[in-house]
């Protein structure tokens, strides 16, 4: 059974940083897609970006590139969301989803496993 536990969350000012981390477990992930989403309330549960844990090509939603980075060790079974210039819009909840696909899809019904999510609050 796979086992996604992210941390990392917290309160901080606009313009600053968090790494939010995703410790995956019960699985061998080389055939795994790894993302991360957000969901603020009274919205949709929305794609911030995904790694292909063979390879660790990454892709990231318009709104945050260039902001964050997404990252993973594979001696750890972590994968890593670099959250730099946050803004208030970015508070919300975080979620660490995977998949078993060499497609990285953006929906997030197409994730069969989730973390339980952690929250991220941005003051401006």
């Amino acid at each position: 059974q796979v086992q996604l536990v992210e941390s990392g969350g917290g309160l901080v000012q606009a313009g600053g940083s968090l790494r939010l981390s995703c410790a995956a477990s019960g699985r061998t992930f080389s055939s795994y897609i790894m993302a991360w989403f957000r969901q603020a309330p009274g919205k949709e549960r929305e794609f911030v970006g995904g790694i292909r844990w063979s390879g660790g090509s990454t892709q990231t939603a318009d709104p945050v590139k260039g902001r964050f980075t997404i990252s993973r060790d594979t001696a750890k079974n972590e994968v890593y969301l670099q959250m730099n210039m946050l803004k208030p819009e970015d508070t919300a909840v975080y979620y660490c989803a995977a998949r078993r696909t060499f497609i990285l899809e953006i929906s997030p019904t197409q994730y069969d496993y989730w973390g339980q999510g952690t929250q991220v609050t941005v003051s401006s």
